[in-house]
């Protein structure tokens, strides 16, 4: 149980009133020297009737003892106006977190929030014969992030690469091969080549209106179950597959399941009989749809006027594939946020079903990446290829390392953590729901609020350990007095002790960029740690003390860069 937690039930009995509430009270001050933790009593003076800061007078009389005969570590109690002001004892704090951080290891800020349930996660999903772009970034290290948040939380994730391999534009796709295409040019360079097919495709049906029929008569042949389009489908699939997963296999991202839209072609018809077994389908100028009017929202379009299904009949029928398959807890869709209304609609759908596992199921939206300013195309050309940034990246690091440590071992693999690590980063540390520019130079710095500054940071932290011989050698950190005071050392420990609900908060939250800005925030602590403390001492127990608390932020850092799926090198 944290502090925080432990202070909460000692107001809450002195205030008659619910733990829960006294806990969501609780604040941590901007301003360090008004203590570790604060307590506003605005909020008890409509019940006690009386002012605010009289309250918290009186509270403090009752807490102080209370809070001693429990064995919570706060060294002092001040009341500042309607504040009581927590300070905690440092020493005491201090040893205990040290000690946690190196007895759990990986294992803290773990907890069993999820008690192993299944958590399915719709994440990356880029289309078939057309590029992995930097635009299919965010979704992929999003929802990789929250798998791994999640995990630590005591969930089951289960990856879903939900890849789009169904649509008019395979149509459009095998009408360019067979006027302009070739095997051989497509075996080569699988994804460029077809890119190059269906920007042509446009380019040209710009000026002949006839090619947009004829892409939509081989759409039909394959819905039709066309020998030869079914075989150019499989193939551009299979060879874009290949693609795909050199770049996956670089970011160290594996996925539970690859159905893709085409898996549930037969599984649709069951949606729509469902749905007229319950009576809920409706048809509107031709076409079946599922009204949703009380609930302020356009209706949910089921099925065209002619017969096609649409891609809520498909996202119902996987929600039905998955609950049933799965048995998630929670599922999770990590689509961009202009799809807010689609995944409203079917969620809505799915509650008038009479599916109750509607309710755990979440859009997670964020914002767009954009190159200029502007929206990336893949139908105009305008794209920046996501495999062409991370080898650029790595590139970068290679030539860094060799200026700046050319007798640095593994090179490669240290290059290719840190390129990785430096996109995947710039993503994650932003909030989901912003757009990012993006901007390779900003990626790649090693100062201010950069993947390579985080990992830098943990190589160095090990750098000094190594240097010194250090090994743990008790579970119960003793500190000799004055080894770790002052106010540099403490930011450090707080946020230590800060971690897991920092990991919790993420997780409830959905959002990866709360560990971004976390990690940021004690790798620039530890940083002014390091600058104002001498680690080796004269005395070998102040020394032996000072690198245990080097050892449990190498600890909490190497854990944070795993949870944004980043690599912690020991050496840079």
């Amino acid at each position: 149980m944290s502090y925080k937690h432990q202070i909460a039930g000692v107001i809450a009995h002195a205030a008659n009133m619910e733990e829960s509430e006294a806990l969501r009270l609780l604040e941590t001050p901007k301003d360090p020297k008004m203590g570790d933790i604060a307590f506003p009593c605005f909020q008890l003076a409509k019940t006690l009737r009386k002012a605010p800061p009289m309250i918290a007078a009186e509270l403090k009389e009752n807490i102080q003892p209370a809070l001693q005969e429990a064995g919570v570590p706060v060294g002092n109690i001040e009341v500042v106006g309607a504040y009581i002001n927590f300070y905690l004892d440092q020493q005491a704090v201090t040893s205990d977190v040290i000690s946690n951080v190196l007895t759990a290891g990986d294992a803290y800020g773990a907890t069993n929030i999820g008690h192993g349930g299944n958590v399915t996660i719709d994440l990356s999903s880029p289309n078939i014969a057309k590029p992995f772009s930097m635009g299919h970034l965010r979704s992929t290290v999003i929802g990789n992030a929250l798998a791994n948040i999640l995990e630590k939380l005591g969930y089951n994730p289960v990856r879903i690469n939900h890849l789009g391999d169904w649509g008019t534009q395979f149509g459009k796709l095998i009408v360019a091969y067979k006027k302009w295409g070739s095997e051989d040019a497509v075996r080569q360079a699988p994804i460029p080549e077809l890119l190059r097919l269906y920007v042509k495709f446009h380019d040209e049906a710009a000026n002949d209106k006839t090619l947009e029929d004829q892409g939509r008569e081989w759409f039909k042949k394959l819905e039709d179950g066309d020998a030869e389009a079914t075989a150019l489908w499989q193939w551009f699939r299979d060879e874009s597959l290949k693609e795909f997963n050199k770049t996956y296999e670089l970011m160290g991202i594996k996925f539970d399941s690859l159905h893709g839209e085409a898996f549930y072609n037969d599984k649709m018809d069951r949606v729509v009989n469902l749905l007229e077994e319950k009576g809920l389908l409706v048809e509107d100028e031709g076409a079946l749809v599922v009204k949703l009017d009380e609930y302020d929202m356009p209706p949910c379009l089921i099925k065209k006027s002619d017969g096609a299904t649409l891609y809520a009949t498909r996202d119902l029928a996987a929600a039905l594939y998955r609950h049933e398959n799965f048995d998630f807890a929670k599922a999770l869709y990590v689509v961009g946020g202009e799809q807010r209304l689609h995944f409203k609609q079917v969620f809505k759908v799915l509650e008038k079903m009479g599916y109750d596992f509607a309710q755990e199921m979440h859009h997670i939206p964020f914002g767009m990446m954009l190159k200029d300013g502007k929206k990336m195309s893949t139908r105009k050309g305008k794209v920046v290829l996501l495999d062409e940034v991370l080898q650029q990246a790595i590139d970068d690091v290679r030539n860094v390392i060799a200026e700046k440590n050319p007798n640095l071992e593994n090179q490669d693999e240290v290059a290719k953590a840190v390129g990785v690590g430096a996109v995947i980063f710039h993503d994650l540390k932003n909030f989901r729901l912003n757009d990012i520019n993006f901007s390779l130079e900003d990626m790649l710095t090693f100062e201010g609020e950069t993947g390579p500054y985080v990992q830098y940071t943990h190589a160095r932290a090990c750098s000094i350990l190594r240097k010194a011989g250090y090994e743990l050698t008790a579970e119960k950190v003793e500190l000799p007095s004055g080894a770790l005071e002052g106010a540099e050392s403490w930011a450090v420990v707080t946020m230590l002790l800060n971690f897991p609900n920092v990991v919790q908060r993420a997780g409830a939250d959905f959002d990866p960029s709360v560990i971004g800005k976390y990690v940021i925030d004690l790798a620039q602590a530890f940083n002014k740690f390091y600058a104002h403390v001498r680690v080796i001492d004269e005395d070998q127990a102040v020394t032996t003390a000072r690198l245990h608390l080097v050892a449990a932020t190498v600890q909490v850092l190497r854990t944070s860069l795993h949870l944004l799926g980043l690599q912690a090198p020991q050496a840079m």
